[in-house]
């Protein structure tokens, strides 16, 4: 029992905004955890 589904264009918008969101918490996460580390490396020195 398999139906072709069209996402359509909101369906589309959704995963490119989802896929953006995504991306961007990544990097965000990323820049804190490397400006941790440095933080952490520097009161060791």
């Amino acid at each position: 029992m398999e139906k072709d589904v069209s996402m359509g264009l909101a369906g589309s918008l959704t995963m490119i905004f989802l896929t953006i969101s995504v991306v961007l918490l990544l990097r965000n996460f990323y820049k804190r955890f490397n400006r941790l580390q440095n933080n952490k490396d520097e009161q060791q020195n």
